[in-house]
Formats: C-alpha cells, sequence, structure tokens
C-alpha cells in the first residue's frame, strides 16, 4: 500500500489528514510518499491499447471492404452470342384444311369441392367439441380425431355422408391419434 508519511515523527499517514494523527504536527498539503511492497498496481496509460483497437478495427474493415467490394470491378470477358441462323421452314400443301371434328369435352364436376365438404365436417365436429382434422386423399375422406369412438361423432359422420358422396368421394375412415382405425365405411 503506498501512503504517506509524516516528516515529524515518521508514522504512516493516510493521504487527506490535515495533522498527524500521532504528534498532531500539521501535514504538508503533498507528504512524501512511500513505496513499500504490497499488492497494488501501477497504472499504465491506455494509449498504447487504444491505437491497437483502432489499428485491428481499421485491418477488420479493409477487409470486409474487399470482401463485400462483389466482382463487378473484375474484367469478366463478355458472353459469346452464336450467330442465330434462320433455317426455312419445310413447305407444305396450301390445302390442309381437316373437317371440323366435334370432340366432346369431359363433364364437369357438377357436385360439390370435396375440400369444401371437408372443411364444413371439420368445422362442424369444432363445434361439438370433437376435436378432429379432417383430409381429402384422392376420393377418401379421413378424420384423424382422439373422439373417433365418441358417440357423437357418428351422427355427424352419418349427415356428412350423403354430401361426401356427392362431391365423389367413396370411403370415410376415422382413425385415431395412435393411427388405428376406428370406422372405415363405403359412401
Amino acid at each position: 500500500m503506498s501512503g504517506a508519511v509524516c516528516p515529524a515523527c515518521g508514522v504512516a499517514v493516510m493521504p487527506g489528514y490535515a495533522r498527524c494523527p500521532k504528534c498532531r504536527k500539521p501535514l504538508p498539503r503533498r507528504l512524501p510518499t512511500v513505496v513499500s511492497g504490497g499488492t497494488s498496481v501501477e497504472e499504465r496509460s491506455r494509449g498504447p491499447m487504444i491505437g491497437a483497437i483502432a489499428a485491428g478495427l481499421a485491418i477488420l474493415g479493409l477487409i470486409a471492404y474487399f470482401a463485400t467490394r462483389g466482382g463487378e470491378d473484375a474484367a469478366a470477358p463478355p458472353p459469346v452470342v452464336a450467330p442465330v441462323v434462320e433455317e426455312p421452314l419445310p413447305t407444305t400443301p396450301t390445302d390442309t384444311t381437316v373437317p371440323f371434328q366435334d370432340t366432346p369435352r369431359p363433364p364437369q364436376p357438377t357436385g360439390p369441392d370435396p375440400a369444401v365438404v371437408a372443411g364444413n365436417l371439420q368445422q362442424d365436429l369444432k363445434r361439438q367439441r370433437l376435436w378432429s382434422n379432417v383430409t381429402v386423399n384422392g376420393n377418401r375422406v379421413e378424420v384423424r380425431s382422439g373422439s373417433c369412438g365418441d358417440p357423437a361423432m357418428a351422427p355427424l359422420l352419418d349427415a356428412a355422408a350423403p354430401e361426401l358422396k356427392a362431391a365423389g368421394m367413396t370411403r370415410l375412415r376415422c382413425v385415431e391419434q395412435s393411427g388405428r382405425v376406428v370406422s372405415d365405411r363405403e359412401l
């Protein structure tokens, strides 16, 4: 610990005292300091550390600048464009009329959209608190729920069956979350 010494009696005095605690003599404003061992560390200047940090940041800035500059400045050869050669089209006879043929159009679906019907069924099940996920797979409707064995589930599925059949669905399955099929029926 660094401290001051009383010039009259030689006692170590902490800075800030106006008089010596032992001999009560007035102390000068600035007492002579004594450095005698201890664990204190001499305070160092921060100038070199700040300079090293600034130099490191400048180097990182230069690296970032050159890394993100892109290849726009690089002299890349222009792309080679092949010349377009026009070839004459083969000549065909001018009379190529084909008599009008009435081709039958595929029948347009007249029933409801299966996805809409499945969504309506899912909403009906939620209203009854039979939380389910209803999906359409091809011509099959799958109801995935932990409530497949619930007595209220069967009447709702029976009520939705005619509309599902009108939408082109052929099978209705109720599957538990574990994957066990509880019911599988044709529509």
